[in-house]
């Protein structure tokens, strides 16, 4: 529980009674915070004030908004494949505040500030609620927020590691983008994760995986064929399979996003969402150039242009090798999560259901002849592209989150009256005055 005054600060913000709908039709893109400059042009603007940093309460509240847990997902209830069970196509059953496709749940969320680099992963959590208690909406606030911050890493003791210069940044952004008193928020997701999910559900409804880039299936679904688990009728390329899990992927991450931004035009601090910001500078392909990033690990190979990130060491690593030996040890992994003891359809853990356990218990985990002939696709891939996923990035990270404290006076000489919401007006004595709670 939050103390007191925390608590108090909470109600006197009114973040938890500010209309949707007005957060909806007052979201703008507010570049400008306070210790910003436009040199030149007819918007040029110097401000008056140093740079502020978002408060630990405020920056908080942002990653609950994008990341945080809310009880129980509902989960994919029927597949034809298996009539008589509930679908087994879900990977995670925490409900967070951002939807994913299938319920395989794979994103994770960075922030940086001038304090550090932080990484909030709240994935494989199991709610202890099944969502929409009895408590007022600033005690389920104050419980997302604190469970957010018990499931927040700090990485760092600075600032994302990125020259404001190209490559590494668009350049409209490089008099704002990670600058002095900005949070900027990533999202990022394991697409590795997603296409074993989606080669999951494809193979389990029967059908063949192909590559089309080769012209031949993916693997040797031949013995699969002949005992029936596979259709040779039923085909699907490889991808056009995989496009369609990194646009959930991409998806999930600006729903993450999205949700971050409306919660600003709540608590009236100015930023935007954008994607002009170099995703490997960002994860960190230039390292052998001493520009950090966020330190991921990178695969390199001589027919590729880019290398690819594949994980966080000990903190968000891919199911693809270097992190198992090969894609057979994935695919073990992938199923004992969600099989496995604590995993998703683990008769032992509750879920939304009025009787969860029997849900879960009539859920006929897969055959070995399944999990050999998924196995045997994602080692394919692997084996012939040298990565995986093979046609785009296994780690995915497509746009940005950017909080400032808005400088109004910027906008009160540039622009019409209403360019700025009354939370803006108010937010200085609502979050930082006497009795705030910072």
């Amino acid at each position: 529980m939050l103390d007191a005054s925390r608590a108090g600060a909470t109600m006197q913000t009114g973040l938890t009674d500010f209309s949707l709908f007005d957060a909806i039709a007052g979201r703008r893109a507010r570049r400008f915070g306070l210790g910003m400059e436009i040199p030149s042009g007819p918007l040029a603007h110097r401000s008056e004030a140093e740079p502020l940093g978002l408060s630990e309460r405020e920056r908080s509240i942002l990653v609950a908004a994008g990341t945080g847990v809310t009880g129980w997902s509902f989960g994919v209830p029927f597949g034809p494949d298996r009539p008589d069970e509930h679908a087994h196509y879900t990977q995670r059953f925490t409900g967070r505040t951002a939807p994913t496709a299938a319920g395989i749940g794979t994103p994770v969320l960075f922030a940086t500030d001038d304090s550090g680099t932080y990484l909030t992963n709240t994935r494989d959590l199991l709610p202890d609620h099944a969502g929409g208690g009895t408590g007022s909406r600033d005690d389920a606030q104050d419980a997302m927020v604190e469970l957010v911050r018990a499931h927040t890493v700090q990485l760092s003791g600075r600032r994302l590691d990125l020259p404001a210069a190209p490559p590494h940044m668009l350049e409209p952004n490089l008099w704002m983008a990670n600058a002095p008193g900005s949070t900027v928020f990533l999202p990022v997701a394991d697409a590795s994760q997603q296409v074993l999910g989606f080669m999951a559900m494809a193979l389990a409804n029967g059908n063949v995986l192909v590559d089309d880039v080769a012209g031949r299936p993916a693997g040797d679904p031949a013995p699969f064929v002949r005992s029936g688990l596979l259709d040779e009728g039923k085909r699907i390329p490889l991808t056009v399979l995989q496009q369609m899990a990194y646009e959930a992927n991409v998806a999930e991450l600006a729903f993450m996003g999205h949700n971050i931004v409306l919660t600003l035009q709540a608590m009236g601090l100015g930023g935007l969402y954008f994607n002009g910001l170099n995703r490997w500078s960002v994860l960190g392909a230039f390292q052998d150039q001493g520009i950090d990033g966020l330190g991921f690990r990178f695969v390199r190979d001589p027919r590729w242009t880019l290398p690819n990130p594949v994980g966080l060491d000990g903190h968000f690593e891919g199911l693809c090798p270097p992190y198992v030996s090969d894609m057979r040890e994935a695919v073990d992994i992938f199923v004992e999560r969600k099989f496995g003891p604590g995993g998703a359809y683990d008769p032992g853990t509750p879920g939304a259901w009025a009787d969860a356990e029997a849900v879960k218990r009539g859920v006929t985990p897969y055959s070995e002849e399944f999990v050999d002939c998924l196995a045997g696709v994602a080692q394919y891939v692997h084996d012939t592209y040298g990565r995986f996923p093979n046609t785009f990035t296994t780690m995915v990270l497509t746009g940005y989150v950017q909080a400032v404290h808005l400088d109004t006076g910027f906008y009160d000489a540039h622009y019409r009256p209403g360019a700025y919401l009354p939370t803006h007006a108010h937010h200085m004595e609502r979050w930082h005055g006497d009795g705030a709670g910072d």
